[in-house]
């Protein structure tokens, strides 16, 4: 059985940490059953269940830290992954930026699991599949597409009496649909913690009406452009971001948060490392996570045990927060800042992310738009330029230009030169938050994003 209860992983636990002889102990116990459908040019390709529970035992003696992993649960072998553990610690050499395991926690309540998601069944995938496949065989178009659900658990405990415990469920689905002639694409994504939300062929559409509204594309000019993007054409940049702000990088001078002396002055002893508390975008600017969030929960807890509560890490346009490591926090005299992460297990994902919104719709930002380009997503994106955020990558399945507040014509994809910082300094508009990759990010209008080239890509 690929999921435990809390009392059997706490059961299972308590036996691994009776056998430890070290110092400290800490185990990690984490499982899932995982069921998915692949299809390709219209036909199911692949199908099928993964199910796994893997135990991590991690033995420390002084700074000196051993971890051995196993997937068999019986007295021998539980005895066996301790005492290679230990083993190993004694072999290691010591870690300077050793921690001490954590005491016991008292953890927010989340909601993350839902019956629905658990109890998806083949046929329930092959119909999510045939709502897909069927609209777009009508209209003449080859989709292909990808869905995913599982149900998963992770569990923690230490010698010194803590235990954390969490249960999960995810359905995740994707699909792009082209025209017969290859000249048009469309694409969409969707996720939810609870499948009754999943609703393959009303997604499907999105990506089926992209795809015959974008056939026979247009080529513009390069350059800066007011730009509508939907919620998947700005997460990534938004989590290679958020993945950037770490405090360690900032007061070590590699981020675009290090706070560095102006050109020919001095460095000045005891003056701040970093850029918290300064106002670096739009007002309208507000990022945090909350594993308790209703419609993106996450586990209540970081990987080393340590609760996880609600932080706002932009607020209003200023850096609030900055996320750390418990070496790193207690080296600078600083807060401990865990993140909450999205996916299976602990670091199932990116960062979680909440992004506060506004209330205009996709529509309205067209109405809106003299001049301008909607995206539906970026694609293959790569950094340029750690200390600015610079980065470039591709438009993709769906780029359309708008004039005088209606859609006139689809557009040949671009190359962008872009940084998420300047992006967030030139908000026009906000819609509401919706959820993406495990997060809540509003579709934006942006003024002067630049295009760099052109890309035959569809």
């Amino acid at each position: 059985m690929a999921i435990f209860t809390e009392q059997k992983a706490k059961e299972l636990l308590a036996k691994v940490i009776s056998f430890s002889t070290a110092d400290e102990c800490e185990c990690n116990l984490d499982g899932s059953v995982a069921g998915n459908i692949r299809y390709a040019r219209n036909t199911v390709s692949t199908a099928g269940e993964v199910s796994d529970v893997t135990l991590a035992v991690q033995s420390c003696y002084g700074k000196r830290t051993g971890t051995a992993t196993i997937n068999e649960f019986d007295d021998a072998s539980l005895k066996k992954v301790v005492k290679r553990s230990e083993e190993l610690a004694k072999l290691a050499p010591e870690n300077p930026e050793h921690m001490p395991n954590l005491g016991p926690y008292k953890y927010d309540k989340v909601n993350a699991w839902f019956k629905s998601t658990a109890s998806v069944t083949p046929e329930d995938r092959a119909e999510a599949a045939e709502a897909s496949i069927a609209p777009s065989k009508k209209n003449k178009l080859i989709a292909s597409g990808f869905l995913n659900d599982a149900e998963s658990f992770s569990a923690i405990m230490n010698k010194k009496g803590m235990f954390a415990y969490h249960l999960s469920t995810a359905v995740n689905f994707t699909a792009t649909i082209r025209t017969e002639d290859g000249t048009g694409s469309g694409w969409v994504s969707r996720d939810f913690n609870d499948s009754a939300k999943m609703d393959t062929k009303e997604a499907s559409a999105i990506a089926i009406q992209k795809s015959m509204g974008s056939r026979d594309a247009k080529e513009m000019e390069p350059g800066k452009y007011t730009v509508i993007m939907e919620p998947a054409a700005t997460v990534q940049l938004l989590a290679n971001m958020m993945g950037s702000m770490g405090q360690r990088g900032a007061d070590e001078g590699r981020s675009f948060l290090s706070k560095k002396p102006k050109e020919g002055e001095e460095p000045v002893e005891g003056a701040p490392t970093n850029r918290l508390g300064e106002k670096l975008f739009d007002e309208r600017v507000t990022i945090y996570s909350d594993p308790t969030h209703p419609d993106c929960p996450t586990a209540p807890f970081a990987g080393d045990g340590h609760s996880v509560g609600k932080t706002i890490w932009i607020d209003k346009g200023h850096i609030a927060a900055m996320p750390n490591s418990r070496y790193w926090a207690e080296k600078t005299g600083t807060q401990y800042r865990p993140t909450a992460y999205t996916g299976g297990g602990l670091f199932g994902g990116n960062q979680q992310m909440i992004m506060e919104g506004g209330d205009q719709s996709l529509e309205d930002m067209i109405k809106s738009t003299r001049r301008g380009v909607l995206v539906t997503r970026l694609w293959y994106i790569r950094q340029l330029d750690p200390q600015t955020l610079l980065y470039t990558g591709l438009t993709r399945d769906g780029t359309f230009y708008i004039e005088d507040g209606e859609i006139k014509y689809p557009i040949k994809n671009f190359r962008f030169n872009e940084s998420p910082i300047v992006m967030l300094n030139n908000i026009e508009a906000l819609g509401k938050p919706q959820r993406i990759d495990g997060s809540m990010i509003p579709p934006m209008k942006i003024r002067d994003f630049t295009f760099s080239s052109l890309s035959d890509a569809v």
